[in-house]
């Protein structure tokens, strides 16, 4: 059965009374948003950008501005979370069956590597970049071939989040052909995880919950 929005929706309907408050509202915003990338069937910029705002959606606590900790590092805890909780290793099925399509291609794509752009603005040697991109590949093959689901999850998401800065930040043409490898990469396998988050979440609703960020304010 094909897990996308329509199927992920259906369930949700069924079972949210029975949802902590706020993991509820955080499942309803993930859904919300996977929902509109599904719509953008003909656009890989808008796709990837609603996709990665339904992760946000799923992982997103509130954390005190004091103790606010960089994004990346919660939705590491969050992965964390996610891979214990994974019972049946889909998490880890799932790299291994997108590994010979979109992942590989995204780890060899110095455009979504921040110390290639660090290069390119000064702030490293080119035999640094160079000699971190064969180091990172290294370790995800290692990480891979050793189960560690979270280790290259957590090297996946920090190509994303390149991409994300990208696009976020105005350093990208909409629609433009510079980069769409690495946009189509990024987008199908996105594609395939939000829903399994969402999915996950639903079957662990209270390991998994938390403090929505941002809640509903009368």
């Amino acid at each position: 059965m094909a897990l996308d929005f329509a199927t992920l929706k259906r369930r949700q309907r069924e079972e949210r009374e029975g949802y902590p408050t706020n993991l509820g509202l955080r499942i309803h915003r993930a859904l919300s948003w996977l929902d509109r990338a599904e719509q953008c069937e003909s656009d890989d910029d808008a796709r990837f950008i609603f996709l990665l705002i339904a992760f946000n959606a799923a992982y997103a606590n509130e954390i005190g501005d004091r103790d606010r900790d960089p994004e990346q590092k919660v939705f590491g805890r969050f992965l964390n979370k996610l891979v214990e909780l994974d019972s049946e290793d889909t998490l880890y099925e799932l790299i291994w069956t997108e590994f010979p399509r979109s992942i590989r291609l995204l780890l060899d794509n110095k455009f979504v590597y921040q110390p290639f752009w660090d290069y390119h603005n000064g702030l490293l040697e080119e035999v640094e970049w160079k000699s971190k991109f064969d180091k990172a590949k290294g370790a995800a093959n290692k990480a891979l071939a050793g189960h560690q689901t979270v280790t290259v999850l957590s090297i996946i998401l920090s190509r994303m989040y390149t991409l994300r800065n990208q696009l976020i930040h105005g350093g990208a043409t909409w629609t433009s052909s510079v980069n769409r490898d690495q946009l189509r990469d990024c987008t199908a396998f996105l594609g395939k995880l939000v829903p399994f988050v969402i999915q996950l979440m639903m079957d662990n609703p209270n390991p998994l919950g938390g403090d929505a960020c941002y809640p509903v304010v009368e």
